[in-house]
């Protein structure tokens, strides 16, 4: 509230002060009449306007806090002022009548005084109302700005945790359509159905159904746009949504006598947590696809160097045979020295011929044993620092193809092999080892991302004593372009300086 200057309460306690002279007391009795009038108004505007906005209550509350304690300094002024004067007239008057009227300028002071504090007390009181106003206000406010809502963000605990989208979607549609049945049936809402519209109550049924049906409509509007847009840091905020336009909806149509119901309303909250998770579920569910999809890849792979190899075996061991075969037949019409380099060149291609059907034998076992591998132990301290592992698991014959394009364009720097385990099982090795370091993996929402932060002796004391004691670990990572970058970057400073 902005009063007029002339309704300060320094002129006021001025005028006051100046009460021996008549016409100033009688100047201020008509500017606090006034000042009181102008207070009056404004609290009838204030009640008629209804809450505003925090700020501008705050502002308000402030306003009134200033006047109360202009109001109270000019009070003690006037006491202070009021007794000196008192104490001269006292000493210098000793005429009745002049103590008589000393005497009713001291009762009208007083009056004065405690219309001040009176003043006083209702503007105490507002305060009082307007705290309780702004408590409601800050209550009805919901945070929307991403920024706050990560902050605030907590673990979320599933309320329905089923095992898979589908039975999700089985769910989301029979709360919907339990939803739509209320509607119809007019169980959505509680309301008066005797209006009359124009004397006729066909209209008035007309009107009330029209009155349901836009409620209905902006309720729903409400709910659909907030659980469209709800993720893993607002999903509290999008509860408070829903259930601050129910309030709302409920009281601007408290007129009409509508009401949402409370069950309409926990349906909608049921559908914002079944959505929620049947989103949360989907992801997974692709997660674990792409899982799929890659070890599919691998496998593939896997397969198509063991043919590869397969057919380089199958033709080096037809050349050995055949040549061997040959020289069986020339050795039967040599003689001498020639038939002595004929038997040794035999016995050369026949040991070559072993060697040969031992890959083959290796390579056959391989394809049968769909489980054998290599568990790769490797590191990238430019793109993951320092004591960060992957633990991974490759099929292939030629295990370093598969750290080759684990460091392709999607990492700045290219990776290090700390040890390379040959394992009959490698699946089984590699789960062991995961399992062993669940609690230092970097992501502990994805396990199918392999890092670690535990250090190379903890991984290699794990391996040799439970796995493999022969394996040889790498314990210097050699990160030769991550380290060349850090040189290059000290010497363009050196230059720059």
């Amino acid at each position: 509230m902005k009063l007029k200057w002339y309704y300060s309460p320094w002129l006021i306690g001025l005028l006051f002060s100046q009460w021996y002279l008549i016409l100033p007391l009688i100047g201020g009795i008509v500017l606090l009449i006034l000042r009181q009038k102008e207070e009056a108004k404004f609290e009838r505007q204030w009640a008629a306007s209804g809450f505003g906005d925090v700020v501008v209550l705050n502002e308000q509350k402030a306003v009134i806090q200033k006047d109360i304690q202009i109001l109270l300094a000019d009070k003690e002024l006037a006491l202070a002022t009021s007794e000196k004067k008192l104490k001269k007239l006292s000493e210098k008057l000793n005429v009745a009548g002049e103590l008589d009227a000393l005497q009713e300028a001291i009762a009208l002071e007083k009056q004065n005084l405690e219309k001040l504090a009176n003043n006083q007390t209702q503007l105490e009181q507002q305060i009082i109302t307007l705290n309780k106003v702004a408590e409601e206000k800050k209550e009805e406010i919901v945070v929307f700005d991403d920024e706050i809502l990560y902050q605030e963000f907590g673990f979320y605990s599933p309320k329905y945790a089923f095992q898979n989208s589908q039975i999700y979607k089985v769910q989301l549609d029979q709360i919907r359509a339990q939803q739509k049945q209320m509607a119809k049936d007019k169980r959505a809402t509680l309301h008066y159905d005797g209006w009359e519209l124009n004397g006729s109550k066909a209209e008035g049924r007309k009107m009330n159904n029209d009155n349901i049906k836009m409620t209905l409509y902006s309720f729903n509007t409400d709910c659909d746009s907030a659980i469209s847009k709800v993720k893993f840091n607002n999903i509290d905020s999008t509860e408070k949504r829903i259930r601050n336009s129910f309030s709302k909806l409920n009281k601007m149509n408290a007129k009409n006598r509508i009401e949402i119901t409370g069950e309409y309303l926990e349906l909608k909250l049921a559908e914002l947590y079944l959505a929620y998770e049947y989103e949360q579920k989907k992801e997974e569910e692709r997660e674990e696809q792409r899982r799929i999809k890659e070890e599919m890849r691998e496998e593939q792979k896997a397969l198509k160097e063991i043919e590869a190899l397969k057919k380089k075996i199958e033709k080096e061991e037809t050349h050995f045979t055949q040549e061997i075969g040959s020289l069986k037949s020339r050795l039967e019409l040599a003689s001498g020295d020639e038939k002595a380099n004929i038997q040794h060149k035999i016995l050369e291609l026949e040991a070559k011929l072993a060697l040969v059907e031992k890959d083959k034998e290796d390579v056959l076992n391989r394809e049968q044993n769909t489980r054998a591998g290599y568990v790769y132990i490797i590191s990238n301290i430019g793109s993951f620092g320092e004591h960060v592992y992957k633990i991974g698991m490759t099929r292939r014959l030629e295990p370093m193809d598969r750290v080759k394009e684990l460091g392709d364009a999607s990492v700045p720097f290219t990776f290090d092999v700390h040890a390379m385990i040959f394992s009959e099982d490698a699946p089984t090795l590699e789960n062991a080892l995961h399992k062993a370091f669940h609690h230092k993996r970097l992501n502990k929402v994805n396990e199918r991302k392999e890092f670690f932060r535990v250090s190379l002796e903890e991984i290699s004391d794990v391996v040799i004593q439970n796995h493999n004691k022969v394996v040889e670990f790498t314990k210097l990572a050699e990160a030769e372009h991550y380290r060349e970058t850090l040189m290059l970057e000290k010497t363009l400073q050196q230059v720059a300086n």
